[in-house]
Formats: structure tokens, sequence, C-alpha cells
């Protein structure tokens, strides 16, 4: 294991950088660093799923001030637009139920209710019902790019979007935001997408066969013993290795 250590570690020195977000190395996270706030960057881990061109094409296709737009304006303004799953109507009303949470204070505050109460999953939960009670629109699409609360799942998924998200907004440096104050990083989970489950098997440091939330929960107790106050620092790497084929 101090091997392996030792080899993520240098890849995360090569990896935590600018550089790694690029037109030509392509992240939803350049979107949401160039957006610079919480609600923004929300949306952009959300329609984070597909190929990673067509979703930060997608993305830089938005206007970022949509959301403090009357609410019909909203509708005018995405007219035309979708994105896989999500149609027009998806669009337009996830932007009304973004600034009706901007209205009602905001991302963080909405995580913080679930979070001081259970910790970071029970916060996870809260922020998730809180959009849904924000706005009674629902479709396949819609309800996709939301998705369920841990609590209503008997098979709770890897979550990977949201926990993506909160990587960006609890951690600081070269590539994550560090908007909020609320938790140390030391509580994130590891946002699994088949790329890093993939490259975690490999290396050793996952044995769970299917690609949920008890994987990413493994996983992120594996890292942590790399390093306890950070271990969600290794989640590019392992992504990249996966992404470019390196593993």
């Amino acid at each position: 294991m101090k091997q392996l250590k030792e080899r993520l570690d240098a890849e995360v020195a090569f990896r935590n950088c600018s550089a790694e977000l690029s037109i030509k190395k392509p992240d939803p996270l350049m979107i949401a660093r160039d957006f610079g706030d919480e609600c923004n960057a929300l949306t952009c881990a959300l329609f984070a799923y597909g190929n990673v061109r067509a979703i930060v094409g997608f993305l830089r296709s938005l206007d970022e001030g949509l959301i403090d737009l009357e609410e019909e304006a909203i509708v005018q303004k995405v007219e035309g637009k979708y994105y896989r799953f999500q149609n027009t109507d998806d669009i337009a009303q996830w932007f009304i139920t973004l600034r009706r949470l901007k209205l009602n204070g905001g991302v963080e505050e909405a995580f913080r209710e679930g979070y001081e109460k259970g910790g970071v999953l029970d916060g996870l939960d809260t922020l998730i019902e809180t959009l849904y009670d924000l706005n009674p629109y629902r479709s396949k699409g819609y309800t996709f790019l939301i998705g369920k609360p841990i609590k209503k799942s008997s098979s709770p998924s890897a979550m990977k979007r949201i926990l993506m998200y909160l990587r960006w907004m609890v951690r600081h440096d070269a590539l994550d935001m560090g908007l909020w104050s609320i938790m140390p990083p030391s509580e994130l989970i590891m946002p699994l997408d088949t790329h890093t489950f993939h490259v975690s098997h490999t290396l050793g440091l996952l044995t769970r066969k299917q690609c949920d939330l008890k994987a990413a929960l493994e996983l992120t107790e594996n890292l942590r013993s790399f390093d306890p106050l950070d271990p969600i620092k290794y989640d590019f790497a392992l992504y990249r290795l996966g992404q470019e084929g390196i593993i």
C-alpha cells in the first residue's frame, strides 16, 4: 500500500492543477468555476453525465443570470434547449426550482438543515427533498436530473453527480472551488463513476462489485488510510487514470 500511496500522491500533484481544466481536457468543473457561485455550479454538476464535450457545450450555452430572471422569462430564455434526458420543459422547470432555492437561502443552507442533524448523507437527502418541495413539476428527465433521496431508495446509487458537487464546494485548491465552510474535507464521500470504479478495482482499493453508494463509502474509507484529512483529493487523479486509459 505504501507504493500505491506514493503513486497516487504523485498523480494528485500532477493532476490537481488548473492545466487539467482546458479546451483540450474539458470538464464541467471549468464551467462551474467560470460561473463562480453555488447555484450555477449545482447545474453544472447535475448535468454532468454523458459525453464530456457535449456536457461542456450545453453548459456554455446557458446564461449565468437565468436564475435571477422572473419565472416566465426563464421559460422564454431556454426555449428550444435540451440535453439528453431533459427536454425544454425540464430545463425551464429546473431553473425555476433553482431560482426558488436561491431565494430561500441557497444550496448550502438547504444542505445545512440535514447535515447538522445527521451528517453528510442526511444533508444531501434534505437538499434533494427541498428541491422537490420547491416545485411540484415532475417528469422522467426532471427526476433523473435531481436524483432520488437516499432514504427513499432500497438500493442507493453512487450519487456521483451530487457528491462531486459537494467536493467542488468543500475542497479548495487549483481544481475545487471551496465556496462552503460548513464541513471539513475529511467528511466528503468519493464521487464514484465507471472510470473511478474500474481503476479502484484494478489498484486493489475496492472490492465491492456493484457501483453504488456502498462502493463509494468503501473506497472513501480506504483512501482515508492515505489521507484522513482529505481522502477525496484522489478523486480527480483516479478519474483521469481511467478516462485516459492509463489504467
